[in-house]
């Protein structure tokens, strides 16, 4: 059987969380993503460091008024990256259940 060619940094289910909110928007701001990713400003801040490093997501700093604001945007890369991840999952969930299949046939 071939080996299913996750990507190490989604397997992180906060980062996979992310990748995943994004893949839906063209930027997102930082506390709609920090709402929806359900996780404390400090994590979410960590993790799309972590991925901006990674070169999946890219981050814009600005301002709204006097307010300082922070948008994130998925990359080419990261979408890339987020698509062959859940291609390796499917594999998984077709894997199992040509096995459980197999195992049911035997009876």
């Amino acid at each position: 059987m071939a080996a299913f060619e996750y990507d190490t940094v989604l397997l992180d289910p906060t980062r996979l969380t992310i990748v995943s909110l994004l893949a839906g928007v063209d930027w997102s701001e930082f506390g709609w993503l920090r709402e929806s990713a359900d996780v404390s400003a400090s994590a979410l801040s960590k993790q799309v460091s972590t991925l901006e490093a990674k070169g999946y997501v890219k981050v814009k700093k600005g301002y709204v008024g006097k307010r300082p604001r922070t948008w994130v945007s998925l990359s080419d890369a990261g979408r890339g990256a987020l698509e062959g991840h859940v291609a390796a999952l499917q594999q998984v969930v077709e894997a199992s259940r040509r096995l459980a299949g197999d195992a049911g046939s035997d009876s």
